[in-house]
């Protein structure tokens, strides 16, 4: 029974061989669908992306959507596709979400299926725009080559939370057997259910965003120059509309990244937050086109890390914290001088993660606006911005340190497209006032006190490794009790997201929502330093994230970094004791 005789091949290869242990891992155990949707590598079996694996959580998804909403039927779901492909196994991105509308269809449901590549930030804008049930997109961001993924958003326009990540896992699990005409995907074209979003999205979208081009007298006249790199993603032809959208000149390509190519044959790894390595081809253009600020978007184009030559002739890389920081003080003065929004200061918010700086606390805090933190990851900062505007509040910007950034209310996701043009036009406006973006940053560090921060990660393929870490930082000088002190530095505030547990709140209860299934305990220190450490629900890694907040006038950033360092030094030395539990470092 052979529906894709490439996947069928593979397996036939396998059993001819006796090769019982690859067949186990083909076969042994069912991609997990969590909140994220999938991730995995394309490929044979049910632990990977193949049409099959596609059509079963399709069916799942479609019975659960069916389930919630009476008007599915009318409303229907959008569904996008990023460039990937896989020779091998004959899976593509564009392939699965055609079988997916295929799924939809089959059932009456109307399906708007892009016709062409688009970032990831379009299928949330164009469930909000469409007043849609749901949106997929099929996507693995800046994942290896190999990996695809399916993304999944609810009708309010953000990505799903907990309970509909169980509620569709159980649902795949009971409509595992293809429906008829599962892989006939030509049905499709002829259908009246089918529609095509792409050249409306392209239309309004970037009308949209220029909700938020405040100086387009100066984008016309600026004599900055940018390049900007795709990195062989889907990023380019979007992002030069929206420098047309905001008046600016258009970017530099860098033209060995600037189109679409599933094999990423410039770079090791297609993720623009590995830093200088990704962006080599840039900074060689830079330098021949006498270009001061690069712009980088990873391959689906939600994300964006930004670069700026300094006077010494050096590339400065902004970190997600650093960016976060420029983006939120520009985002709130831009609102405060010329916004038309006649909300008063009280109803205004910010939100970023709580791994990320907090950097925006301390401009809401002298500024009068609100900040509130939220769980890792842009699918909590999207559900709480949409419960704030139901609420009628203005919220402004989010942001993670993970290069994310939310600067336009009508994308409750990270948006890589309006994140790179709004910051081309930052810079264009501190250009006016002789300003460099490096020279803003020291501003308002001066202006909010100083936020260092120091990010890194080890990696332990060994889950009960993990498990005896953590169990031993929650019973450190006995059962029960976490560390007092981590080397010379005193301990102030424990809070524990696993079990709930947070030393600061009177009845010694977490406030955000707690998970059992991943590990997260954050350590406040007397010296004003906090550290994260965490597992990655992604990848076999614990992460720990470190700032230094100082309050404003407290300028000796030297000392400040050298603070960081050591308490650094010490969290990995006491907490993480690398040796002993013999974990991986990060290679640079």
């Amino acid at each position: 029974y052979q529906q894709n005789p490439k996947t069928y091949t593979i397996v036939k290869q396998l059993l001819a061989e006796g090769n019982a242990g690859e067949l186990q891992k083909y076969f042994g155990s069912r991609m997990e669908f969590g909140t994220a949707g999938l991730r995995a590598a394309m490929g044979a079996g049910i632990s990977h992306m193949n049409d099959l694996t596609i059509i079963q959580t399709t069916q799942g998804f479609c019975r659960y959507l069916e389930k919630n909403f009476s008007d599915l039927k009318k409303r229907g779901v959008v569904i996008g596709f990023d460039a990937r492909a896989h020779l091998s196994s004959g899976g593509s991105s564009k392939r699965f979400a055609r079988l997916a509308a295929n799924t939809f269809i089959s059932q009456g449901v109307p399906v708007y299926l892009f016709s062409d590549i688009i970032p990831t930030p379009f299928v949330p804008y164009t469930v909000t725009h469409l007043k849609l049930c749901a949106g997929i997109m099929v996507t693995a961001s800046h994942n290896p080559k190999q990996d695809n993924g399916y993304k999944v958003y609810w009708e309010n326009g953000a990505q799903i939370i907990s309970p509909h990540d169980k509620g569709i896992s159980q649902a795949i699990e009971e409509n595992q057997e293809p429906w008829p005409q599962a892989w006939d995907d030509k049905l499709i074209d002829s259908s009246p259910l089918l529609h095509d979003p792409y050249a409306m999205v392209n239309k309004e979208y970037f009308k949209d965003i220029q909700k938020q081009c405040f100086y387009r007298n100066i984008n016309k006249e600026t004599n900055l120059k940018f390049v900007h790199t795709s990195v062989h993603g889907v990023g380019h032809k979007f992002v030069q509309l929206a420098f047309k959208a905001f008046d600016l000149s258009p970017p530099f390509a860098v033209p060995e990244q600037k189109d679409p190519d599933p094999d990423f044959p410039t770079v090791k790894y297609p993720n623009p937050e590995e830093g200088k390595g990704v962006l080599t081809l840039s900074f060689a253009l830079a330098e021949k086109d006498g270009a001061r600020i690069i712009l980088a978007n990873d391959p689906d184009a939600d994300r964006l890390a930004v670069a700026e030559k300094q006077e010494s002739g050096e590339w400065k890389v902004f970190s997600g914290n650093e960016l976060g920081a420029l983006l939120g003080w520009w985002i709130f003065t831009c609102w405060k001088n010329n916004s038309r929004d006649t909300r008063a200061i009280k109803d205004v918010y910010m939100l970023s993660s709580t791994v990320s700086s907090k950097i925006l606390r301390a401009i809401a805090l002298k500024e009068g606006f609100h900040f509130e933190e939220t769980l890792t990851g842009f699918k909590w900062m999207g559900n709480r911005a949409k419960q704030l505007m139901d609420q009628g509040k203005a919220v402004l910007f989010a942001f993670e340190e993970a290069i994310g950034y939310m600067c336009c209310p009508a994308v409750l996701d990270k948006d890589g497209v309006s994140a790179a043009v709004i910051t081309a036009e930052m810079a264009s406006f501190l250009a006016t006032r002789n300003l460099s973006l490096s020279q803003q940053l020291k501003a308002v560090y001066d202006e909010y006190g100083f936020h260092i921060t120091k990010a890194s990660y080890f990696i332990c393929h060994d889950p009960k490794v993990i498990q005896q870490l953590f169990d031993n930082l929650r019973n450190f000088d006995g059962k029960n009790t976490y560390p007092k002190s981590c080397g010379r530095f005193k301990v102030s505030g424990i809070r524990d997201l696993t079990t709930g547990y947070d030393s600061s709140q009177p009845d010694q209860k977490a406030i955000l929502p707690t998970s059992k299934s991943s590990q997260m305990i954050t350590f406040t220190f007397a010296n004003g330093g906090v550290a994260t450490m965490r597992t990655s629900g992604t990848e076999p890694k614990i992460k720990y994230y470190s700032e230094l907040c100082a309050p404003p006038g407290n300028s000796d950033v030297e000392q400040l970094k050298k603070e960081l360092d050591e308490l650094v030094n010490a969290l990995e030395k006491h907490f993480f004791q690398p040796e002993k539990n013999k974990l991986q470092r990060k290679t640079e």
